[in-house]
């Protein structure tokens, strides 16, 4: 099964709401199954985002105190703020063996909708269906404390952590897939 067919077999089996699947016809005629996961971090490649959401959807779906449901939503569509997002370009890097100057291919972020990392996803989810406020929140906050407003100073995470432990398993199961999953998958490659 290649990894679209397993994103979309996980999403049909447990994302069953009204207009479910006016998203994940949006999510075909998207870029989202071909977009890098971001410009130089983790999963920074073709295809990139499609696995990074495949990997905290599974470890989303580990947890069996939440609705599946839930779970399936946060973990496959919580960066779908990165969907049309990328665009792909090339610049001159000098070759350090010969000395030349050669066009190499890169992704830069061409953002049309600036709102917000988390917030941007929960907007564009709700285009689709409603969220429950637990998935909102944890979608919102899956960031931590990498997201600009909680460096700012906001105490919003921390209330949002205390009252919705859907975003915490969110963040975890975001930091687990791209630390500890991709990082060893990239020091393989």
């Amino acid at each position: 099964m290649t990894p679209k067919e397993e994103f979309t077999a996980l999403y049909q089996a447990h994302i069953t709401r009204p207009g479910a699947d006016k998203l994940l016809a949006f999510l075909e005629k998207s870029d989202f199954f071909l977009a890098p996961a971001s410009t130089r971090f983790h999963l920074a490649c073709r295809g990139g985002l499609l696995e990074h959401s495949l990997n905290v959807g599974r470890l989303m779906l580990r947890y069996s105190d939440e609705a599946p449901e839930s779970l399936a939503i946060c973990g496959l569509l919580h960066d779908l703020c990165k969907t049309n997002y990328y665009k792909e370009s090339t610049r001159n890097v000098k070759n350090e063996a010969t000395g030349q100057w050669e066009k190499q291919p890169f992704f830069q972020v061409e953002d049309s909708f600036p709102y917000g990392h988390g917030e941007k996803s929960v907007y564009m989810i709700e285009q689709f269906f409603r969220l429950k406020a637990p998935e909102a929140m944890a979608i919102r906050w899956h960031m931590g404390g990498f997201d600009d407003a909680v460096k700012g100073g906001s105490f919003s995470i921390s209330k949002a952590y205390e009252r919705y432990p859907l975003a915490v398993k969110l963040h975890l199961c975001d930091i687990e897939a791209t630390y500890l999953i991709e990082a060893r998958q990239s020091s393989a490659q």
